[in-house]
């Protein structure tokens, strides 16, 4: 069961990260105004998203991918931030505060899963 959540989590990953390829100007809208070389770094995180889900698929890879994927999804965090404070549409939707909250739900779940994975967290419920 561990492996098979683990492809579908990385096939999740590997599936957003070529959308920042084939449609990269929905996510350079949110990258941060202070940050130079928008597109590049759009390209580096689709890059980072497809390299992480690919790894966290295989069990030798796992542990490193999952606390790689945490740290990155608290890195790219940002930009969801300032979607949220700057109201800048993703995709042609703006959201509203209720939106921006489940989006943030929504990444310290992948940050959990992510970590849960890499088993940094054991949710079982006996001690050794």
């Amino acid at each position: 069961m561990h492996n098979l959540f683990a492809v579908a989590y990385g096939i999740a990953f590997v599936v957003i990260g070529i959308s920042h390829f084939t449609e990269p100007q929905k996510f350079v809208e949110i990258v941060p105004k202070i940050l130079p070389y928008s597109l590049f770094l759009v390209y580096l995180t689709g890059v980072m998203e497809i390299a992480g889900g690919i790894a966290i698929i295989y069990p030798e890879t796992r542990m490193m991918a999952g606390r790689l994927l945490a740290i990155f999804l608290i890195a790219v965090y940002p930009a969801n931030l300032y979607m949220w404070t700057n109201d800048v549409a993703f995709n042609g939707t703006k959201l509203d505060t209720q939106g921006h909250v489940i989006r943030l739900v929504i990444q310290l779940l992948l940050i959990i899963i992510a970590l849960y994975l890499s088993g940094d967290l054991n949710f079982n419920k006996s001690s050794n």
